[in-house]
């Protein structure tokens, strides 16, 4: 806004019929002066860096270098899927399905080496109790405890495996799976948390 102080020195622009008529219009259209439409397109004209001695682009050709623009950033995204991702995702890939592998492999050995504890556990106090009648229930404990060590150990190698899964699922996601590897990772969290 100009202070009302201030002096204003106005000049006049000739324009043809047909440029009058169209400010004209304008500024019924939007309630503005004539001198308000002049000031405001030609504000505009500045800020925009537009040549007035230039003919205008068509809305066609102007849409037709955003989809060039468009293609070329697709098919660098594309490019870069299939030269980096993809091969980072098949590595990983493979890592997991190794490393699921071993701890299979461990858990078999686990559970074997468990078995066989038990087994021989049961034998001994089998024996104990026969011999010492008065020591039964602290063998008997003793049992109990080794049981519960076994199921917490089986739920333990459950969840690592459930876990492992998860982790070889969220690897093998694409980059547009955005959606899919949050809900992986809520799932991997709500996992490890679990008590």
């Amino acid at each position: 806004m100009q202070n009302k102080g201030q002096k204003i020195t106005y000049t006049t622009v000739s324009i043809d019929k047909e440029t009058g008529n169209l400010v004209e219009k304008i500024c019924k259209r939007y309630s503005l002066k004539k001198s308000e439409v002049v000031k405001l397109a030609f504000q505009y004209i500045d800020k925009a860096n537009i040549n007035s001695a230039e003919s205008p682009e068509s809305v066609k050709s102007e849409l037709s270098k955003i989809n060039k623009r468009q293609d070329d950033i697709i098919r660098f995204i594309r490019n870069y899927e299939e030269k980096e991702l993809n091969p980072m995702i098949r590595a990983t890939n493979s890592i997991a399905v190794r490393f699921d592998s071993v701890a299979k492999t461990l858990e078999t050995l686990i559970i074997s080496l468990l078995e066989k504890n038990l087994n021989t556990y049961n034998t001994v106090l089998q024996r104990i109790s026969d011999q010492i009648k008065q020591h039964a229930d602290v063998i008997n404990n003793q049992g109990k405890q080794i049981g519960s060590l076994q199921q917490t150990q089986k739920k333990d190698n459950a969840k690592l495996l459930k876990l492992i899964s998860l982790y070889a699922d969220l690897a093998a996601c694409g980059v547009m799976d955005g959606k899919r590897k949050e809900n992986l990772k809520a799932e991997i969290a709500n996992l490890i948390n679990e008590p």
